[in-house]
C-alpha cells in the first residue's frame, strides 16, 4: 500500500534540497494541486524539512474549502481570532523550526468518521501505529463494534476512536504536570511524554480512551493529529490509509464530500458536552432498537423516542453474587494505601487538634502534655507514607515534583499541595511543640549539651503551635476537599457521585478516631488523669468513630440507591459490584452495619457510666474491623469504576481479553498487545 512507503532517504533529501535552493521564492510558497500533482513529487517546490510519507495519493491531501466561523458548540474555528495569538507561529515539529504553508493552520480541525463505510480491517489502526512507532500494547487510534438483532437481520456498527481534539480538554485541565497544550494551529491537543511523570490521570478523565499509559516507558502518549503531515498538506496517517472512506479529515464543520451529515455523537458515543469533541459522524443505515458490546462490559445501548442511542446496564451474568477477593487485586493498590492512610492522618489531627481549639478539656490537657508531639509526628509520617505510595503509583517517580505544575487548573496538583501544605503544618506544630516536651528536652540536654527550654524561652511557643496547628489543618482540609475533586469525573459516572465524599469524610474520622483516640486515652490512663477526664476523651473519639461510619454507610445507601436506578456506566458498575464482587459488597455492608450498631451500644453504655478495661478491647476490635472494611471498600472503588468510553476494540483496551490472556500466559508474549500490570 503507498500509505506505508518509508520517509524520504538522506540522500534524496539532499536533492530534494538541492532544487529547492534553485527554485524561485515564489514555488517555495504556493499550495499544492492534487489534481494535477505527479505521483511522487508532493514535496518539489516546498520545505524539505517535514518528513512525511512520498507517494501520496490525491485524496490524501487536504482540501482548500469556504471555511465556516463558528462550530456547533458556538466556538470560534478560527482560533487566531479566539485566542489573540499571533498567526504564523512555529510548532516546532521534530525540533523543527519550520512554519507550513497550510492557509487553515489556524483553524481548528477535527475528524469525520463515517460509520456506514467502516469494514473493520484496522487499517487506520496499523498506519497510526506505523507512524508512531508504538508497541504493540499501545493503539492511539482502535476500532470497535457494537451490534444488534439477530440472523438474518443482524446489523453491525464497527467505531474508529482515536483523541479528538476538544474544545474544552479535561486533559490538559486535569494533568497535573502540564504535558499537555491546545494549540491554536489546527486546534490540535499535543502531550509531551517528556513532561509527563505517569500518573495516568488524564486517562481516568478522557471519556474517549485517547491518553494511552504505557506501563513500560512510565509515561502517557497519544494521537498528535499528525500535525507534521498537517503542515505540507496532507491527511493525518489514519485518513490516508483507510480503504472504505470511513475516515476524513478537515476543519470542523465543514461537511467533507460525499457526506451527507456531521453529527457530534453515534450508538455508543460519550456526551459530547463533557468536552465539546472535534469529531462529526455520519451514519444513515438503519440500526436496531437495542445495540449491545462485543466485550465485557455489561453496558448496551437502547434507541429512545428521538432516535437517539442511551447507555443502559446489561445483565449478562445474571444475579448470582460471587466473592472474587483475587479480583480486588489491580494496579491501582498503592492508591489505596495513600488515600486510607492520608484520610486517617487527618482524622488523627483534626480530632485532636480542633477538640482542644474549641475548649475540650481532656483534649486540651493532651495538648499541652508530652504525648502531643508523638501524635503530631504520627500523623506526620502517616502522610508520608501515603505521598510515598502516591509516588510509588507513578510510571516516573523520581519526576514527582512536577505534580504541582499545574495548580491552575488540576484538582490532583491542588490535592498534592493540600497534604504537603497539611506536612508542613505538622512538623511546625511538632517542632514548636518540642521545647515544651520535658522527655526530649532533658535527653538533648543530657546528650547534647544544648538547652532548647532556654534557648526559644522568648518565643511564644502555645501561640507559634496553635498557628501552626491551624496551618496544617488549612491545609490538611484542602488537600481532603481535592481528594474528593479529583474523582468527580464525568467519565467515569460510578465515581462521579455524593458517596466519594462521603467514604473520604467518613474514613478520615473512623480511621484517625482508632489512631488518634488509641494513642490519647492510653496517655490520660498512664499520666492517671481523673475518671471523668478519661471518660470525656473516650466519648469523643467514640463518637467521632460512630459518626465517621454513620458518614460513609448514609453515602452507601445514596450510592446503592441512586446506580440501582440509573442507566448508564455508573449502573453497570454498580451491576458488577452486586453480582461478579456481590458477597464481598454485602459483606463490607453488613459489617459496617454491625460495626455501628455495636459502636453505638458501647457508647451508651459509656455513657451510663460502665467503663470496664473489657470494653476498651471491644473498641479496638471494632476498629480493627473497621480498618479491613475500609480497606475491601477502596479496593473495590477502584476496582469497579467503568468509564464512559467507546467499546473495546477486538483486542486492545477490551478488559475480558487481557484477563484471560493473563490467566493463560498469553500474554507473556509482546506480539499480543497486553500491557504490563505494572504501573
Amino acid at each position: 500500500m503507498q500509505n506505508v512507503a518509508t520517509t524520504n532517504s538522506a540522500e534524496e533529501r539532499a536533492i530534494m534540497s538541492k532544487e529547492i535552493e534553485n527554485s524561485s521564492a515564489d514555488v517555495a510558497v504556493q499550495g499544492f494541486d492534487p489534481a494535477t500533482m505527479e505521483i511522487g513529487k508532493e514535496q518539489e517546490g516546498r520545505s524539505n524539512h517535514w518528513e512525511v510519507r512520498t507517494q501520496e495519493q490525491s485524496y490524501a491531501f487536504l482540501p482548500d474549502q469556504e471555511i465556516d466561523k463558528e462550530n456547533r458548540y458556538g466556538q470560534q474555528i478560527d482560533l487566531v481570532e479566539l485566542t489573540g495569538l499571533p498567526a504564523g507561529r512555529s510548532m516546532f515539529i521534530n525540533e523543527n523550526p519550520e512554519v507550513g504553508s497550510n492557509p487553515n493552520r489556524n483553524k481548528q480541525h477535527g475528524f469525520f468518521f463515517t460509520a456506514d463505510n467502516c469494514i473493520g480491517c484496522h487499517a487506520c489502526e496499523a498506519a497510526c501505529s506505523e507512524k508512531n512507532d508504538n508497541p504493540s500494547h499501545l493503539a492511539f487510534r482502535s476500532v470497535g463494534y457494537v451490534e444488534g438483532g439477530s440472523f438474518p437481520d443482524y446489523k453491525r456498527m464497527n467505531i474508529s476512536m482515536a483523541c479528538n481534539h476538544c474544545d474544552d480538554p479535561v486533559c490538559l485541565k486535569g494533568c497535573p504536570t502540564k504535558a499537555y497544550t491546545k494549540h491554536a494551529e489546527y486546534g490540535a491537543v499535543l502531550q509531551d511524554p517528556e513532561t509527563c511523570f505517569g500518573c495516568g490521570y488524564c486517562t481516568w478523565v478522557c471519556p474517549y480512551n485517547a491518553p494511552q499509559l504505557d506501563p513500560v516507558k512510565g509515561q502517557v502518549s497519544k494521537c498528535n493529529m499528525c500535525v507534521d503531515r498537517l503542515e505540507v498538506g496532507l491527511k493525518p496517517a489514519c485518513v490516508s490509509a483507510c480503504i472504505g472512506n470511513a475516515l476524513d479529515f478537515g476543519v470542523i464543520e465543514n461537511t467533507p464530500e460525499k457526506r451527507e451529515q456531521c453529527k457530534t455523537h453515534i450508538p455508543g458515543f460519550p456526551d459530547p458536552e463533557i468536552t465539546h469533541p472535534n469529531i462529526r459522524f455520519q451514519q444513515t443505515k438503519d440500526l436496531p432498537i437495542e445495540m449491545s458490546r462485543t466485550d465485557s462490559m455489561p453496558v448496551k445501548y437502547h434507541k429512545d423516542s428521538e432516535g437517539n442511542y442511551k447507555p443502559v446496564v446489561d445483565q449478562k451474568q445474571g444475579k448470582a453474587k460471587h466473592w472474587n477477593f483475587a479480583k480486588l487485586n489491580s494496579r491501582e493498590n498503592p492508591l489505596v494505601l495513600f488515600t486510607l492512610f492520608a484520610q486517617a492522618a487527618l482524622g488523627v489531627f483534626f480530632i485532636t487538634f480542633l477538640g482542644a481549639l474549641f475548649g475540650v478539656e481532656a483534649l486540651s490537657l493532651f495538648v499541652a502534655s508530652d504525648m502531643f508531639l508523638p501524635l503530631t509526628v504520627t500523623a506526620l509520617v502517616m502522610t508520608s507514607f501515603a505521598l510515598i505510595m502516591s509516588v510509588t503509583h507513578l510510571g516516573k517517580p523520581m519526576r514527582f515534583y512536577r505534580g504541582f505544575n499545574n495548580l491552575r487548573y488540576s484538582p490532583m496538583a491542588r490535592e498534592g499541595l493540600g497534604l504537603a501544605l497539611f506536612s508542613a503544618g505538622c512538623g511546625l506544630t511538632a517542632l514548636f511543640s518540642l521545647p515544651s516536651n520535658v522527655w526530649l528536652t532533658e535527653f538533648i540536654s543530657t546528650n547534647v549539651g544544648l538547652d532548647l527550654v532556654a534557648l526559644t524561652q522568648a518565643l511564644p511557643l502555645d501561640t507559634l503551635v496553635k498557628a501552626a496547628g491551624i496551618f496544617a489543618v488549612i491545609g490538611g482540609s484542602g488537600g481532603l476537599f481535592y481528594m474528593n475533586k479529583c474523582y468527580q469525573i464525568k467519565a467515569r459516572p460510578f465515581w462521579n457521585h455524593l458517596q466519594t465524599a462521603t467514604s473520604f469524610v467518613g474514613n478520615s474520622l473512623s480511621l484517625g478516631a482508632f489512631v488518634g483516640g488509641a494513642i490519647v486515652v492510653i496517655t490520660l490512663m498512664v499520666t492517671q488523669a481523673t475518671t471523668a477526664l478519661i471518660e470525656q476523651a473516650s466519648i469523643v473519639f467514640s463518637s467521632a468513630f460512630i459518626i465517621g461510619m454513620l458518614i460513609e454507610a448514609l453515602g452507601l445507601i445514596k450510592h446503592n440507591s441512586d446506580l440501582n436506578r440509573s442507566e448508564n456506566e455508573g449502573g453497570a458498575a454498580h451491576y458488577i459490584q452486586c453480582t461478579t464482587f456481590g458477597k464481598t459488597y454485602l459483606f463490607r455492608n453488613w459489617l459496617l452495619a454491625l460495626n455501628i450498631i455495636a459502636g453505638v451500644s458501647l457508647l451508651t453504655v459509656n455513657l451510663l457510666g460502665y467503663n470496664e478495661p473489657a470494653l476498651l478491647l471491644i473498641w479496638v476490635a471494632l476498629a480493627l474491623v473497621n480498618c479491613f472494611t475500609a480497606a475491601i471498600g477502596r479496593a473495590l472503588f477502584y476496582i469497579l469504576v467503568i468509564p464512559t468510553t467507546m467499546p473495546g476494540a477486538f483486542f486492545w483496551k477490551n478488559k475480558a481479553f487481557e484477563q484471560h490472556a493473563r490467566d493463560i500466559g498469553l500474554a507473556d508474549n509482546p506480539a499480543t498487545g497486553v500491557a504490563p500490570l505494572a504501573h
